[in-house]
């Protein structure tokens, strides 16, 4: 998903100023994500918020003998599941980019996150994590080496072994090209603040482009599960779709500058993507966690106090258009769920 925004140290600074009056400035001068982070690493501090442990589902009303031997089936599979290595592969909503920075992981360039939806899980289970996600890695950076702004990440399907028990992943938003669209989305609000300048821009000449790079990436994606599935062929592979990050209708213009009718064409976008995701991992016979749907109501133009996703202007340590502490909560609670009863 997107991984900076214009100015974003500025709006940071001047929270509470309208935005009307600076977002022209911001969304014509947009800077690299390495002054963002650098100045962002210097107040994280680590933080501590696993989610808790899973527990035995109830049985209902079948024989006592029954009941016992789903109990204990349910714990054996989540001793089991507990026993081996936990790897997290993909991009910032993987990596958990700023929430805070995980100063000992390398390389720094990647943004991990002791919040990241990983780590909770792997807590939960009692399970050792190695985390192999990187901040706006792509699928070409599955097996490329991928360069941050402060060391290069390996491959990042270098990091599996046969003995893996659960392969844990978010990918696909940054071969879109998501944050070139939003601030292509954002800067075009201003022309036609009532219109849908950006859907027009997008699908000029009759093909929606960025729908068809959705389609297009399908087989990619499939190609990349095969090859976690030969590196890693005892592991539970389990691909987690992207959260809502966008109102169900409306939108919150100026605070963020996407005119409604765009608002509701990214939404589109998005549940194109999480599909194209969800179809994938049935075909290669993963697990797909929908994360969209427990977050709806959560998205970027909620209060601070509600939303699991952070708009332009964050209101925690979030890097804009990614998952909060409360998001990255949400979707750890998704998983678990998912790994619970099925």
């Amino acid at each position: 998903m997107p991984e900076g925004v214009s100015l974003l140290l500025v709006t940071l600074r001047t929270k509470g100023v309208t935005l009307c009056s600076y977002a022209r400035a911001w969304l014509t001068s947009a800077i690299s994500l390495t002054s963002i982070v650098v100045a962002a690493a210097c107040l994280a501090t680590p933080a501590s918020g696993a989610v808790q442990p899973l527990s035995t589902p109830e049985s209902g009303p079948p024989p006592v003998l029954a009941a016992v031997s789903s109990a204990v089936s349910a714990r054996a599979s989540a001793s089991v599941l507990a026993a081996g290595p936990i790897v997290a592969l993909g991009d910032s909503y993987t990596a958990g980019a700023l929430l805070p920075i995980k100063l000992s992981a390398r390389p720094i360039g990647c943004l991990r996150s002791p919040k990241a939806y990983p780590a909770r899980v792997a807590a939960a289970l009692g399970a050792p994590l190695t985390e192999a996600a990187c901040s706006s890695a792509g699928i070409k950076n599955m097996t490329t080496a991928q360069s941050t702004f402060l060391g290069t990440n390996s491959p990042q399907l270098n990091a599996l072994a046969p003995d893996d028990a659960l392969i844990l992943m978010t990918l696909g938003g940054d071969d879109l090209g998501f944050s070139s669209v939003f601030d292509e989305c954002m800067k075009l609000s201003f022309t036609d603040p009532w219109g849908s300048p950006c859907q027009a821009h997008y699908t000029s000449g009759g093909t929606d482009r960025l729908a068809a790079l959705i389609k297009a990436e399908a087989p990619k994606m499939a190609t990349v599960l095969t090859e976690i599935a030969a590196r890693a062929p005892q592991a539970r592979i389990v691909l987690v779709g992207y959260p809502d990050l966008f109102p169900l209708s409306g939108g919150c213009w100026p605070q963020v500058p996407i005119t409604d009718g765009d608002i509701a064409y990214l939404r589109g976008l998005e549940t194109k993507l999480n599909a194209m995701l969800a179809a994938a991992a049935k075909a290669a016979g993963a697990t797909f966690v929908d994360t969209y749907t427990p977050t709806i109501g959560h998205d970027f133009c909620e209060p601070e106090s509600v939303r699991d996703v952070e708009g332009l202007i964050p209101g925690s340590l979030a890097l804009p258009f990614h998952p909060n502490a409360r998001g990255q909560a949400a979707i750890a609670t998704a998983v678990l769920a998912k790994i619970r009863t099925s």
